[in-house]
C-alpha cells in the first residue's frame, strides 16, 4: 500500500480485523488459564504470567516445564528460547514504525505474532502500519488477559479437573498454537525434530532439559533453514 494516510473505510476494516484476531487468540487464553491453575499456579500467578510475559508459546512452555517437576531456570530458559522469534519480530516493527524511546518499552510488550503481521501488511513508517500494530497488540492483550482469567477461575470451580481432561491439555494447548504455524515443509521438519529428541531423552533426563534441550534445537535448525 502507499504511504498516504489511511482513509475511514481502511481504519475500519484494521480495527474490525483486530477485534476478530483478539477474539480468536482468546481461545487459547481460556486454555492457558484453566490448564496453569490445574498445573499449580494459583489465579494471581496465571494472571500475571499473562500480564507480564504475554507470549502464548513461551507461557505454555514455562508452565508444561514447572507441571512436569522441572526446575525453574529450566522453565525460563525453555520459555525465553521460544521467545526469540519476539526479538526478531522487533526489528521489523522499528524499522516499520520507529516508535520513539518513550514508546519502545510498551511497543516491545505488544510485539507478538499478530501484531506484527497486521502491521507487516502496510507500507514502513505508514501511519496505517501504527494503527494495526497498536490496535491488535491492545485487541490481543486485552481479550488474552481476560481469557485467562476466565479459565482459571473456572479451572478452579473444578474439584477434580481430570474429568474434563484438564490434566492432559498441557500439551493440546501447546500443540494448538504451534500447528498454524507449520505451514512448510522445513518447519514440519524441525517440529518432528524437536518431539523426537524430547521424546527420546525423556526417560534418561531430568524434567524439563528435554523441552529445553528440544526447543534449543528447534531454534538452530529453524535458523539454520534461513540461512
Amino acid at each position: 500500500m502507499s504511504n498516504l494516510p489511511a482513509t475511514p473505510a481502511q481504519l475500519r476494516i484494521i480495527d474490525r480485523d483486530a477485534l476478530f484476531i483478539g477474539l480468536a487468540t482468546a481461545t487459547y487464553g481460556i486454555s492457558f488459564g484453566a490448564i496453569a491453575v490445574t498445573a499449580g499456579f494459583s489465579i494471581w500467578q496465571t494472571q500475571a504470567l499473562s500480564l507480564l510475559l504475554f507470549s502464548g508459546a513461551s507461557q505454555f512452555a514455562f508452565v508444561s516445564v514447572l507441571a512436569a517437576g522441572g526446575s525453574v531456570s529450566a522453565a525460563i530458559a525453555t520459555a525465553s528460547l521460544l521467545g526469540v522469534r519476539n526479538g526478531l519480530y522487533g526489528m521489523r516493527i522499528a524499522q516499520l514504525i520507529k516508535p520513539k524511546a518513550a514508546q519502545k518499552l510498551i511497543y516491545a510488550h505488544l510485539t507478538i505474532d499478530e501484531s506484527t503481521a497486521m502491521a507487516n501488511r502496510f507500507d514502513a513508517t505508514s501511519s496505517t502500519a501504527r494503527r494495526a500494530f497498536l490496535a491488535t497488540g491492545i485487541s490481543v492483550f486485552v481479550f488474552w488477559n481476560l481469557a485467562t482469567l476466565a479459565g482459571a477461575l473456572l479451572a478452579q470451580a473444578v474439584t477434580s479437573p481430570e474429568v474434563f481432561g484438564l490434566d492432559a491439555a498441557i500439551g493440546a494447548g501447546f500443540f494448538a498454537l504451534v500447528a498454524p504455524r507449520l505451514t512448510s515443509t522445513k518447519t514440519k521438519l524441525v517440529a518432528a525434530a524437536a518431539v523426537a529428541i524430547s521424546l527420546a531423552l525423556t526417560p534418561w533426563l531430568a524434567a524439563g532439559l528435554p523441552i529445553l534441550l528440544a526447543a534449543t534445537a528447534a531454534v538452530i535448525a529453524a535458523s539454520w533453514s534461513k540461512k
